[in-house]
């Protein structure tokens, strides 16, 4: 019995002997969720802001692409939607989330 005693040591004097253990057993998680948020969270948060701002800054007579895939050329621009002008007489209206990209004027129509 007496070796079972000396074997658990002395208990830790003071009541602040258990705080460094429980920040170091989460230290690797707040590292973890650190590295995350630098390489997955902010960049896609910054995306998205960037999107917001194209789509905000879209006007008559600009060329987009949809995220279906189609090209055209902007022909009214609403609160909620576009309306692309797509080929001769053809109009399409779509929702303004669903421009993805600008084109420049050098891509070809």
């Amino acid at each position: 019995m007496l070796s079972i005693a000396w074997a658990m040591g002395q208990p830790p004097q003071g009541g602040q002997a258990g705080a460094p253990d429980i920040f170091m057993s989460f230290l690797p998680l707040m590292v973890i969720f650190i590295i995350f948020y630098f390489l997955m969270i902010r960049p896609q948060q910054n995306k998205a802001k960037a999107h917001r701002e194209m789509l905000s800054a879209i006007k008559k007579g600009d060329k987009v692409i949809t995220t279906g895939g189609i090209y055209g050329v902007v022909e009214s621009v609403d609160e909620n939607t576009v309306t692309l002008k797509i080929s001769e007489n053809v109009k399409v209206k779509f929702g303004k989330p669903f421009i993805t990209t600008l084109r420049g004027s050098h891509d070809g129509d």
